[in-house]
């Protein structure tokens, strides 16, 4: 069966421990698609001089975060690796990518799976973002991966469509206040995504309010990945829409049935 793509908003990590809207539709979207034979994650966290995957047996959890409460570091998602995966998608890369065995699963991974698939028992990759690539040339790789999906992996884009932590609003958790530029320019996003106009979200600088949604692009460039994988007519589906802390779009969403 050919396995959606995705794309999550992971935004703040105490969505590990939280139970809140966007945690009920991770928790929601795990039961509702089929189980896959592996995970790869294109993370927003792992920014490197060219393109790693992760290879190790059994990948630590990494805390790439500080100053939360101690709750959260006695969480752990301990799930298998899968070597065999890491050489299917260097194959498909052509030598592009290259092994770390040393490297865990980071929050933009184990905080979204946490929810979708608690028993941890699924083998899960990660794969970095190379900082000399341009948006295009990231959207090229994802097209590269999208065979995938019919081997029985989903690919998961971790990132958020807004993110300024410069502008947080601690006293906006859930949405109860929003900037008016970040609600304007994840509306715009969302529009672009159901038109399908993958040029326009590639070339996202030129959009409205993209310097403040956008001030660095490790957490817009994983949704590139996702769109590169969709098929001609194929459907994309909303999982979540909401805006966290005023400047964090968790808007999420899946390609494919």
């Amino acid at each position: 069966m050919k396995m959606p793509a995705l794309f999550i908003g992971h935004g703040s990590p105490m969505n590990i421990i939280e139970e809140n809207n966007y945690t009920r539709s991770l928790m929601k979207l795990g039961k509702n698609i089929p189980k896959p034979a592996a995970i790869l994650v294109v993370s927003a966290h792992w920014q490197t001089r060219g393109t790693y995957i992760t290879s190790a047996e059994l990948p630590t959890t990494i805390y790439d975060f500080y100053g939360f409460p101690e709750a959260l570091y006695q969480e752990s998602y301990p799930c298998p690796g899968s070597l065999q995966t890491a050489n299917r998608v260097q194959e498909l890369m052509q030598g592009e990518v290259s092994f770390d065995e040393a490297r865990g699963i980071d929050h933009a991974g184990w905080a979204v799976l946490k929810h979708m698939y608690p028993e941890a028992d699924i083998p899960t990759l990660q794969l970095s973002l190379d900082v000399r690539k341009s948006p295009q040339e990231h959207y090229e790789l994802g097209k590269k991966l999208a065979c995938l999906r019919e081997e029985g992996i989903l690919i998961i884009g971790s990132g958020n469509i807004v993110h300024n932590l410069s502008q947080l609003d601690f006293s906006s958790i859930y949405g109860t206040k929003v900037y008016p530029w970040a609600a304007a320019f994840d509306q715009t996003i969302a529009e672009l995504l159901v038109n399908n106009d993958h040029a326009s979200l590639i070339a996202y600088e030129n959009l409205p309010y993209a310097n403040i949604s956008v001030p660095t692009n490790e957490h817009y460039l994983p949704m590139l990945y996702t769109i590169a994988m969709q098929a001609e007519h194929e459907r994309l589906q909303f999982i979540c829409t909401d805006i966290q802390n005023g400047s964090i779009a968790m808007r999420s969403f899946m390609i494919g049935n």
